[in-house]
């Protein structure tokens, strides 16, 4: 089977610090060809991967802000596009735009829908559709209504990255974009309400929140703010939490750093939307509340559920191996 993986370019891939899509696409690759499938990686040309490279991008635009996304993504489509034909099928990670251009598409071609921006971009997979392409949600909660899903696969991560920790520290942590939808704010004052410090780490995606809700409480002891922070210390903070605070304020599609903790044995607090009820089992992997006080009384079981049963639940449920497996399967099903 030959694959063509088209992956977003916005970071790297893998990412060097947040890119949660990109991750994801590192690690199907490289665990496709472990499986023996001939898979070409359509991503920045700076990537890292076991399968062979292409692309038109030098360098992700992301954290270049000379270079304009929109002509990027356009030329880096229509280069994968260009060479579909020699493919059995073309997976597709980069939201709307091929769907644009799907007509164009001279192999089968599956998206992984990796959330929906806003319903603006439905039109562009209604269209697809038309065309014969096929979807892939991420979880149950995230569907669009009328477009034809072949499956849901659970994003897989790499559990050797995230080992199992026994004996965590006091702070709870705040994991993902500084943003309104990430509930930080809402993180700050559970924690406060916990009686914990609370370590925030993640990119700020919202400059006036950030300023007027988060750093006006950072003050390096109850509160401190990590940065945007690489694999190395990702993994270090998630395993020494005593908890996960994700207390979202949207209809989230999955959220790897929810699955993340729990593999290195965090319990996780979450707001019951979107994925979260997929993902969290209640009184044995974390729990999942609504509201403030209801997330700070939640902290204080939390912390002596046995992380190393959320650590056994989250391996197997959320490795890299068992999301290839998935879809080999999918793939099975459409060539």
């Amino acid at each position: 089977m030959r694959v063509a993986l088209l992956g977003p370019i916005t970071w790297r891939t893998p990412p060097l610090a947040y890119g949660p899509w990109e991750q994801v696409v590192a690690l199907l690759a490289d665990g496709l060809v472990a499986r023996g499938v001939e898979v070409t990686l359509f991503a920045t040309l700076d990537s890292v991967t076991a399968a062979r490279l292409d692309g038109v991008c030098p360098h992700p635009y992301g954290p270049d802000g000379g270079m304009d996304g929109r002509i990027w993504e356009g030329l880096h489509v229509g280069h994968c596009l260009s060479r579909s034909g020699e493919y059995d099928l073309v997976h597709n990670h980069l939201d709307w735009l091929p769907l644009a251009m799907a007509q164009l598409c001279r192999a089968p071609l599956l998206t992984t829908v990796h959330g929906f921006s806003s319903p603006g971009i439905l039109p562009a997979y209604r269209s697809a559709a038309r065309y014969g392409a096929r979807f892939v949600s991420i979880s149950d909660a995230d569907r669009a209504a009328g477009l034809p899903y072949v499956a849901t696969v659970y994003h897989g991560i790499n559990l050797d990255q995230f080992p199992f920790r026994p004996d965590p520290e006091e702070y709870l942590l705040a994991f993902g974009r500084i943003h309104p939808d990430k509930g930080t704010a809402d993180a700050i004052e559970i924690a406060r309400r916990a009686g914990r410090p609370l370590v925030i780490a993640g990119p700020v995606h919202d400059a006036a929140y950030h300023a007027e809700r988060v750093v006006p409480h950072i003050d390096g002891e109850r509160v401190r703010y990590a940065g945007n922070v690489g694999p190395a210390e990702r993994a270090r903070l998630l395993g020494g939490a005593a908890a996960l605070l994700h207390p979202i304020g949207f209809a989230e599609p999955f959220g790897l750093s929810v699955v993340e903790a729990m593999a290195c044995g965090t319990p996780v607090i979450a707001y019951p939307r979107g994925a979260m009820p997929e993902l969290v089992e209640p009184g044995r992997t974390g729990y999942l509340v609504d509201g403030i006080e209801a997330a700070a009384d939640a902290v204080r079981r939390a912390v002596r559920l046995d992380r190393a049963e959320i650590h056994q639940v989250a391996a197997g449920r959320f490795g890299a191996d068992r999301m290839v497996d998935d879809y080999l399967r999918v793939y099975e099903q459409i060539c």
